[in-house]
């Protein structure tokens, strides 16, 4: 079987045709947690995807799983920074080259890292500021005029952010994570009024504590153990809980914006 035959569901002519069919999407983050597991929902919707992180070789895996699916689109890894412009607007081109132009753009790369204020390493802030803001950022740039170029032609269009339930809440030692987020939520309220009226759906998915590796790499030993009792005190989302959410707003009507979707564990309240 072909992939054109596979991901279109003509082989044998009985295959329904997926959710997202036809779609060529990009994801930040991909390397690992929700990002990877948002990758693997869109293809397995029928999306083509093209999977941006700087770890190629996890990358490289990502891609290797859909070889053999019987449905859905494929994953194409494009190894790169979010935070250096010019090397995303490289990766865009990439994607042109390799899938065609982007419908649907999930932003979902992000740094956690935690600390008391008066005790935090600054040069941690400075990575959440460029990751989890900056990335953002340059993510939807590089993309938005084919998004807007989709919406243009009647067709589907999509800028999703990951955010967080901290940008809604104040978490005590998590303030600059926090306020990253905080800035996301604005972000999304602001292109939605600016896109909206064009046709592009500008949605902000946030999560509550989730099980990834989120957080691993953080200096604070107390704020790594904060997070640890986070995420034991109830039972946890998992990226695919998340995942699951981001497929399931862009496969709504065009005319349907999930435009802000809070996402917790029951427990957590």
């Amino acid at each position: 079987m072909t992939h054109t035959e596979r991901h279109s569901g003509t082989a044998g002519g009985t295959t329904p045709r997926l959710p997202l069919h036809g779609r060529v999407a990009v994801v930040t983050g991909a390397s690992s947690g929700i990002g990877a597991a948002t990758a693997r929902v869109l293809a397995a919707a029928g999306a083509d995807v093209a999977a941006l992180g700087r770890r190629a070789d996890r990358l490289e895996a990502l891609a290797k799983e859909r070889v053999d699916a019987d449905t859905g689109g494929t994953i194409v890894p494009v190894p790169v920074d979010v935070r250096d412009l010019v090397a995303m607007r490289h990766a865009a081109g990439v994607v042109h080259e390799r899938l065609g132009a982007v419908d649907l753009a999930v932003a979902s790369a992000g740094v956690m890292l935690g600390g008391a204020f008066e005790q935090a390493q600054t040069v941690e802030w400075d990575r959440m500021l460029d990751v989890n803001l900056t990335g953002l950022l340059y993510t939807g740039r590089v993309f938005v005029d084919d998004l807007l170029a989709a919406a243009a032609a009647g067709r589907p269009a999509d800028l999703v952010h990951i955010g967080s339930l901290g940008g809604q809440r104040p978490f005590p030692g998590w303030s600059v994570y926090c306020a990253t987020k905080a800035a996301v939520a604005h972000l999304s309220r602001g292109l939605r009024a600016e896109l909206g009226p064009r046709g592009v759906r500008v949605a902000n998915i946030e999560p509550g504590v989730t099980l990834t590796e989120l957080g691993d790499d953080m200096h604070d030993p107390a704020s790594r153990e904060q997070l640890a009792a986070m995420r034991t005190a109830n039972t946890p989302l998992s990226a695919e809980d998340v995942a699951a959410a981001v497929g399931h707003a862009v496969a709504a009507p065009a005319h349907v914006n999930f435009a802000e979707l809070l996402l917790v564990p029951t427990g957590q309240g």
